[in-house]
C-alpha cells in the first residue's frame, strides 16, 4: 500500500506537470480524466487539494474512487468530504466549480463500480488487497 509520503509525493509531482505545462499535459492519467479537488480539513479547516483520476462521467456528475490503491484506510480527502461535503473541483477547463460530493446508495453502488471495474480492471486488484468496501463518491454541481 502507498504510503502517505509516496501518495504525497506523486501529487506533487502531477501538480508540476501541470504547472510546467500549463495545463498542456496531465489532465489524463491511465486513459481517465483527472480532477483537483478541494476539500475542507476536518481537523485543521484548512483548504486540501488533491489531484485524483475519474473513471466515470455523466451530465449529471463526476465519479471518484476512494481507492488509496487498496490500502486499509479510507484517504483523508475521503474522510474530509464526510465531515464536510461542500467541495470544488477544477478539471482540464482550468476553472474552479463548487460542488457537493455525495454516496451513492447500494443499488447505484454495485451498478457503478461493475461499469468502473469493467473499464479499469485495477480498481478490482485495490478491493481485493483490503477488507474494507471501497468508496465511490458522486461529485455534482451546486
Amino acid at each position: 500500500m502507498p504510503s502517505n509520503a509516496v501518495l504525497k509525493t506523486m501529487n506533487f509531482i502531477h501538480r508540476g506537470v501541470l504547472a510546467v505545462t500549463r495545463g498542456r499535459l496531465g489532465w489524463v492519467v491511465a486513459r481517465m480524466p483527472v480532477v483537483k479537488l478541494t476539500t475542507t480539513g476536518r481537523y485543521s479547516g484548512r483548504k486540501r487539494q488533491v489531484i485524483l483520476t475519474s473513471p466515470y462521467r455523466n451530465s449529471q456528475f463526476i465519479l471518484v474512487v476512494a481507492s488509496r490503491g487498496g490500502d486499509d484506510r479510507h484517504p483523508d480527502w475521503y474522510l474530509n468530504i464526510l465531515a464536510d461535503a461542500n467541495i470544488s473541483i477544477i478539471d482540464s477547463s482550468g476553472v474552479t466549480k463548487p460542488m457537493t460530493a455525495s454516496l451513492p446508495d447500494q443499488n447505484q453502488y454495485a451498478e457503478l463500480w461493475e461499469l468502473v471495474v469493467g473499464k479499469y480492471p485495477r480498481y478490482s486488484a485495490y478491493q481485493k488487497k483490503t477488507d474494507r468496501q471501497i468508496p465511490l463518491v458522486l461529485l455534482t454541481e451546486t
